[in-house]
């Protein structure tokens, strides 16, 4: 199997990280975090003039017409970046959505608007009692005449504040954890009855609490079967956590790099702390589970798009088991080989490690997937 990456793919993993070099130093993305949204417009703009946000679509949508593997370099290159921006939210989870499930006439309609930075969108999916199952939604859907009437809360939607739609997981049918009777409903961000509460996660990101007291949505505002939508869901959340392992090794680099960096410069006892054996041990322990991540996150990529649901699954959940490991062994070996200074704010490696613990729990932890991995069962190998 081929694993050298295409001419064209090259030119977009060096434009990618060129812009992350250019415009993401750690004293820059202090002073996005300081603006009222929380990211930089400025470089959202630039994301949508080098193709970036039209990346996973198709050329007929008003896109570029990337797959796993371009979502996979731009992922890792966001995270030695460390971005601040929506695309993760708007590209890859509400994008994911457009893709699987929405109708020409949707896709016609939303997608140049998202490729050139016009329109962003969130997914909420997360409620109060649901953990990490997704199929666990209380969220109410009510057939109204030609509309369908929304009531219930959402959490931790990520950039749900700065939406301009919001793609709203609600049920139509059945109990509240029955995988069939669930829809997906587009929701403009300023409709009536909507309420959203914005706050910083640890990360420095901004997510939201979501409130729907009424809300109306147009049948053509409605994405695919009304009750048949967990597949699709499902699918694209295999997708994105994928994405988000790509976007972990990028961390992991980094926070190998930079602790490499400080073993080298800062000195103790006469000597460059590098100089120490038991450090440089633990400096190898870093990049052997740098190595591991880098693999499983490639495994995850190539099987995003299987069409078997539990091959698919087993590969998705063993890749973010290895990514949860790999993120409390490299930010704790980071943190200590870094001494106090690892733990202020004024040092760019507490802020990896903080993005890679959210990287972790954000559809399941490490502990979830291990148990998902033994449900699934073992690969017969006749």
């Amino acid at each position: 199997m081929d694993f050298d990456l295409s001419e064209e793919q090259r030119l977009l993993k060096e434009s990618v990280e060129r812009l992350m070099l250019d415009s993401y130093g750690f004293d820059e993305r202090r002073k996005y975090l300081a603006e009222d949204r929380g990211f930089s417009e400025a470089t959202w703009k630039r994301y949508a003039e080098l193709g970036l946000l039209a990346l996973p679509f198709l050329e007929e949508n008003g896109g570029v017409g990337g797959g796993a593997i371009e979502t996979m370099i731009v992922m890792e290159a966001f995270g030695k970046g460390l971005i601040l921006e929506p695309y993760f939210p708007t590209v890859v989870l509400a994008g994911g959505i457009l893709r699987h499930g929405a109708s020409r006439a949707q896709k016609v309609d939303l997608i140049p608007a998202i490729a050139e930075g016009r329109m962003k969108l969130a997914f909420a999916y997360a409620e109060p009692k649901s953990r990490y199952d997704l199929f666990e939604v209380e969220t109410r859907a009510k057939k109204d005449g030609d509309q369908w009437v929304l009531n219930g809360t959402k959490g931790l939607v990520l950039h749900g504040a700065v939406a301009d739609k919001i793609i709203v997981s609600a049920r139509a049918d059945g109990a509240s954890r029955d995988k069939k009777g669930i829809g997906l409903f587009l929701v403009d961000g300023n409709a009536q009855g909507l309420i959203r509460r914005s706050y910083p996660t640890q990360d420095g990101l901004r997510a939201a609490e979501i409130s729907l007291e009424n809300v109306r949505v147009e049948a053509a505002n409605v994405i695919g079967d009304p009750t048949g939508a967990f597949p699709v869901i499902a699918r694209v959340v295999d997708e994105a956590v994928a994405a988000l392992c790509a976007e972990a090794v990028g961390c992991f680099a980094e926070m190998h790099a930079i602790t490499l960096d400080y073993l080298k410069t800062r000195k103790q006892f006469g000597t460059t702390i590098g100089s120490f054996q038991v450090l440089q041990h633990r400096a190898v322990d870093m990049f052997v589970e740098l190595e591991q991540s880098r693999s499983m996150a490639l495994y995850a990529t190539m099987m995003a798009g299987e069409s078997d649901v539990t091959e698919r699954a087993r590969a998705i959940s063993a890749a973010k088991a290895q990514i949860g490991q790999s993120a409390r062994t490299i930010g704790r070996q980071s943190i200590q080989l870094h001494g106090g200074v690892g733990m202020t704010m004024e040092h760019r490696i507490g802020h990896y490690f903080k993005h890679v613990t959210m990287i972790d729990t954000l559809f399941g932890d490490a502990d979830h997937h291990l148990r998902r991995l033994a449900s699934l069962g073992v690969i017969d190998d006749e």
